[in-house]
């Protein structure tokens, strides 16, 4: 869920040797220290139903037709197949950065078998201390969240189980390390529930806590005033039912905080009352119901929003008056627009809206209706920035910039993780992927979808600061050629299937190789046939959870381009197939007559090396004269051109186009998966270059600077280097490619 360029390439270097992590043997648990201080063993769950396994990744088998309750048609009471509900109080201590709330969880068991145990996600205690698997994984990369601002003493945060009840009964919990990390991780509990619950049947946890916020660090936590409250309450993990995402029994999907990893939730409904200090401006997830109340210098506020998977909000004395607008289109009810930012960034209120707007617009038209009733675009302060580029169903924060100049670094970076912020309310909120698991489906596919809205707003990224722009130097690059900059193309280690936190070259690629993927399906299929794709995989799976092979089979389906889609999967979404396609060799030379003895009238006569120069030379001459203007590279003489085109990595269908020097062309497939081929013309002209690609639809190409060739020497193509320049965007988007 970060932003759009949020995660950019290159940026998170390589997390090699994860495997260290699992300081736990498997089948242990952290736990409750026992008297002696010795970690105590967790005992079994209750009911005996399995975990996902520790690097549980790309799904390969779709999932069954009447998985999560079949596909929404609109008939149904709800938008989603409701599973959980969450009715929860909280108030906001502003000085101590507290949060203190009082739950209820009612959840219901979809399964065919009792549930006595179940897994609850602490998420914030990720920041409780350097032992969480969050800053264990982070101190052996080396490398920071983002903007790699570090946590100092007293600055930590967690959350606190204050009781669980089920009934009258309490409820024990001990905490359990699914992905065998280190013990030192709180970030879920498994609770043992003393009365089963049974198929079909619901009930309800009454759970107190209270959330210490962090100082602004991956994605929520405190500066001064402002505070951003994202991953604050307890929530339930997914129980996942045979025919779902490849599950073939119940199990539970339940993972640590990884440093790289994000959300998994189901469905349910969300009833919250907040209440903070009466001079704090507020924003939520959801609409809010009837008028503040305010009392003994607080303000208690209720929102409500039903078929969501979470919950986030803000507060902040030092925000500036909201901008507040609507918004309406087809399908969808009236939305409710507002952007709420702190006077220092007022410049950025008007794009943000603008972008949010175009958004909800670009989105509803090209996948499917925005179903809620309510936006709300948060732009952090300065010093806040780690708070930036994240979403939450309703709720997305952006960043935020003193001045905004048209065509400038800021304004394409404000709209692009605006608009990649509001993307993931699509792919991550209405259709509900696994983000631990298949990252690809969010991440990716939102990184691929904005892009192509940016694309086609004609937007551009212009990298070059004010004081070049002042002298004419102003370079501008299609959005697809930043993605390009930053996706490892030469030497890709990590399936975009894979999952999160298992990856050599860190989470970046997870963006931007997998819009690549998707930008070069598209080149191959045709633009429509992909929007139909997409569409039919909203339709399918709107308000349900898909998993990358359920994609697969609806952009196979909607597009009617079934081996297209299953060949690019099988190369580039479940593997990493280099792509480098070559143009070897290029030659054209001239067919002259040549020497030796012939047939004439029954007898050997012979053509000296002589004789047959002095003839090239006299029909030379006589061409001249007649042809006073030709252009050069056509003569009395046919040219035999040979090109010879190599493969060094996965076969993609190539288009090879030659241009010869009367203007001419030829224009051949290379569709086998040979690894290499020669082609040959006889033509009245010699070639002037051959190039491979010439409409550039292959951007996982290693490097397209091979694909073509020229007969003379031409140092003047810069347009060839305009990808590879491009580069120079990623060093200025270092952050946004994190969010």
């Amino acid at each position: 869920m970060e932003s759009r360029f949020r995660r950019y390439p290159v940026r998170m270097a390589a997390i090699s040797g994860l495997a260290g992590l699992a300081v736990c043997a498997a089948g242990l648990a952290l736990a409750l220290a026992a008297k002696s201080g010795a970690p105590a063993a967790v005992p079994p769950s209750l009911d005996g139903i399995a975990l996902a396994a520790p690097n549980a990744a790309f799904v390969t088998t779709p999932s069954a037709p009447d998985a999560w309750g079949g596909i929404r048609t609109g008939d149904h009471a709800t938008l989603s197949d409701r599973v959980v509900d969450y009715r929860i109080e909280a108030t906001l201590d502003p000085v101590k950065h507290l949060v203190t709330g009082k739950q209820q969880l009612t959840w219901r068991n979809r399964s065919a078998v009792p549930v006595r145990s179940v897994y609850v996600h602490l998420y914030m205690n990720a920041f409780e201390g350097s032992g969480s698997t969050f800053f264990t994984e982070q101190r052996l990369s080396g490398e920071g969240f983002r903007t790699g601002v570090d946590t100092e003493d007293g600055e930590w945060g967690h959350i606190a189980l204050r009781g669980v009840r089920q009934g009258e009964a309490s409820v024990p919990w001990h905490f359990v390390q699914p992905d065998n990390g280190p013990s030192t991780d709180h970030t879920v509990v498994r609770m043992d529930l003393p009365q089963a619950v049974a198929p079909g049947a619901s009930t309800t946890l009454d759970i107190g806590f209270a959330t210490q916020l962090p100082r602004v660090i991956a994605r929520t936590g405190y500066f001064g005033s402002f505070h951003l409250v994202a991953q604050w309450f307890p929530k339930i993990a997914v129980l996942e039912l045979p025919g779902e995402r490849g599950a073939t029994a119940p199990r539970w999907n339940a993972h640590e905080f990884h440093q790289n990893s994000e959300f998994y939730a189901d469905f349910g409904s969300f009833d919250v009352t907040l209440t903070v200090p009466k001079d704090y401006t507020v924003g939520a997830t959801g609409e809010l119901q009837g008028a503040p109340v305010e009392k003994n210098g607080m303000v208690t506020r209720r929102y409500v929003q039903a078929d969501v998977h979470d919950f986030a909000w803000m507060a902040d004395n030092r925000s500036a008056k909201p901008l507040v607008e609507t918004w309406t289109g087809p399908g969808s009810p009236t939305v409710a627009v507002q952007v709420i930012y702190p006077p220092e960034y007022a410049a950025s209120a008007g794009p943000a809206m603008k972008a949010a707007k175009d958004s909800l617009a670009y989105f509803s038209r090209t996948l499917g209706p925005y179903p809620y009733k309510t936006l709300t675009v948060v732009i952090p302060p300065y010093n806040a920035e780690e708070a930036g580029g994240m979403e939450y169903p309703t709720f997305i924060t952006a960043m935020g910039f003193d001045k905004v100049a048209p065509k400038s670094l800021e304004e394409f970076s404000l709209d692009m993780v605006t608009i990649h912020e509001f993307g993931h309310g699509y792919f991550y909120g209405i259709l509900a992927s696994n983000e631990f698991e298949e990252p690809f489906l969010d991440e990716g596919l939102n990184e691929y979808w904005d892009s192509r809205m940016m694309r086609e707003r004609g937007q551009q990224v212009h990298p070059a600061p004010g004081f070049l722009k002042r002298i004419g130097i102003d370079p501008a690059f299609d959005v697809f050629d930043g993605v390009r900059a930053g996706a490892p193309r030469e030497n890709p280690a990590d399936a975009p299937g894979q999952n999160a936190w298992h990856r050599l070259q860190g989470i970046g690629p997870v963006y931007t190789r997998s819009a690549l993927v998707m930008r070069d399906l598209e080149e191959r299929i045709g633009h429509e046939a992909m929007e139909r794709g997409f569409k039919e995989y909203y339709r399918r799976w709107k308000f349900r959870h898909p998993g990358i092979a359920d994609l697969r089979e609806a952009l196979a389906d909607g597009s009617g381009q079934r081996a297209a889609v299953e060949q690019v999967f099988a190369q580039q979404v479940y593997a990493t197939g280099k792509v480098d396609d070559r143009v070897a060799e290029l030659s054209s030379e001239e067919e002259l007559p040549l020497p030796g003895t012939r047939l004439a009238g029954g007898k050997h006569v012979e053509d000296t090396r002589d004789a047959v120069d002095k003839r090239v030379e006299a029909i030379r001459e006589q061409w001249d004269k007649a042809h006073p203007d030709a252009a050069k590279g056509t003569g009395p003489f046919p040219y035999r051109t040979k090109v010879t085109v190599r493969r060094y990595g996965a076969h993609v269908p190539q288009t090879l186009l030659v241009k010869f020097a009367d203007g001419s062309s030829e224009t051949v497939q290379w569709e086998s998966g040979e690894q290499w081929r020669t082609y040959t013309w006889v033509r009245p002209a010699k070639a002037v270059s051959a190039q491979l690609d010439p409409l550039r639809s292959h951007y996982l190409d290693a490097n397209k600077l091979d694909d073509s060739r020229t007969i003379e020497a031409d140092r003047s193509a810069s347009s060839r280097w305009s990808a590879e320049f491009a580069a120079l965007v990623q060093l200025v988007l270092s952050f946004i490619a994190t969010v």
